[in-house]
C-alpha cells in the first residue's frame, strides 16, 4: 500500500486499521530515511489526526472511531519505523508524538502493568491478562514537531504506550507478552506493580 493515500486532509477511519491476522502486523518494519520525505510527513500527521479524532467524541461518533493512544505505521498498512502517541501523562498534561526511528536507550528495572490490560485498535476481541512493561524509559526518535533526533523520557502510563507502540513495529503484538499459562501470573524476581496502586494514594 502506498502511502500517498495518508495525505493531512485523509480521514483515517476503522476500516483503514489492519486487524489481527494481517502479516502487516507479524512485520519488523522497515527504518525510515532521514530527512523525512513530504509522503512521510503526511501520512504521521494524518495517524496523529486519527488519534485526535478517535477522542473527540463527535468526531468519534460521526466517522465510528475506537478511542486510541498510538498508532503505529504498520497498523495501517505502512511498512515504516515510525508511530503516533496522544495521551496524557501522570500530571495530565498532553503529550502528543509523532515519532520515526525509534529506539529504548535505558529502561527501569522495576515493571508496572494495566490491572484491566492493553487493547489495541487492530485486536477487536477482548482478551484478558496483564502485559508486564518497564516503568520507564529513555528512548530517542526522530520528533516531528522539532525536526530532529531528541531524547525524551516516559514514565507510568505514557511509558506503557510506547512500549506497546515500539512492540508493533517489532511485530509483536501485546498479547504476546501475557503468560500463556496464566494470564494474571507476574513474572518471577522482578517489582512490579499495577500502574494505579501509587498513583492514587
Amino acid at each position: 500500500m502506498s502511502d500517498a493515500k495518508f495525505t493531512r486532509d485523509y480521514v483515517i477511519t476503522m476500516e483503514d486499521i489492519v486487524r489481527e491476522g494481517h502479516p502487516a502486523l507479524r512485520t519488523v518494519t522497515e527504518p525510515v530515511q532521514l530527512p523525512l520525505t513530504e509522503e512521510d510527513r503526511e501520512s504521521l500527521l494524518c495517524m496523529l489526526q486519527f488519534l485526535r479524532n478517535s477522542q473527540d467524541e463527535e468526531t468519534a461518533a460521526k466517522y465510528k472511531l475506537r478511542s486510541g493512544v498510538g498508532l503505529s505505521a504498520n497498523q495501517v498498512g505502512l511498512n515504516k519505523r515510525m508511530f503516533v502517541m496522544y495521551t496524557q501523562d501522570e500530571h495530565g498534561a498532553l503529550i502528543e508524538h509523532a515519532l520515526v526511528n525509534p529506539k529504548i536507550v535505558s529502561h527501569s528495572l522495576s515493571m508496572v502493568y494495566l490491572p484491566d490490560g492493553e487493547g489495541c485498535l487492530s485486536v477487536d476481541r477482548p482478551i484478558q491478562g496483564f502485559v508486564p512493561r518497564y516503568e520507564s524509559v529513555k528512548v530517542k526518535a526522530y520528533d516531528l514537531a522539532v525536526g530532529k533526533e531528541v531524547q525524551l523520557r516516559f514514565k507510568g502510563y505514557t511509558a506503557i504506550v510506547f512500549q506497546h507502540e515500539m512492540d508493533h513495529l517489532d511485530g509483536i503484538m501485546f498479547y504476546d507478552r501475557i503468560n500463556q499459562e496464566n494470564p494474571f501470573k507476574l513474572p518471577q524476581g522482578v517489582a512490579i506493580r499495577s500502574l494505579y496502586d501509587r498513583d492514587e494514594e
